[in-house]
């Protein structure tokens, strides 16, 4: 019995999969829509920093700022 789900969960996840991915289709990328006005691209060091070195300076700073606001240590020390 537990196969069958599996099976079915399965083939429900891999139906799912294949209409998305008929129905998404990136020639429309290529058209512009009335209005559009991209600006200048990314070079590869601004997108390394933006999508790469950012996220984990920001990931630093907030846990360096969780470390040393904790006060689990103090309460636990009086107790």
């Amino acid at each position: 019995m537990d196969k069958k789900n599996a099976l079915r969960a399965g083939a429900v996840t891999a139906g799912t999969t294949l209409m998305m991915l008929l129905m998404t289709s990136p020639a429309l990328a290529l058209t512009r829509d009335d209005g559009d006005d991209p600006g200048p691209g990314l070079s590869v060091g601004a997108t390394l920093g933006l999508y790469v070195a950012l996220p984990i300076v920001l990931f630093l700073v907030i846990a360096g700022l969780v470390m040393v606001l904790d006060k689990s240590d103090r309460q636990q020390k009086q107790a």
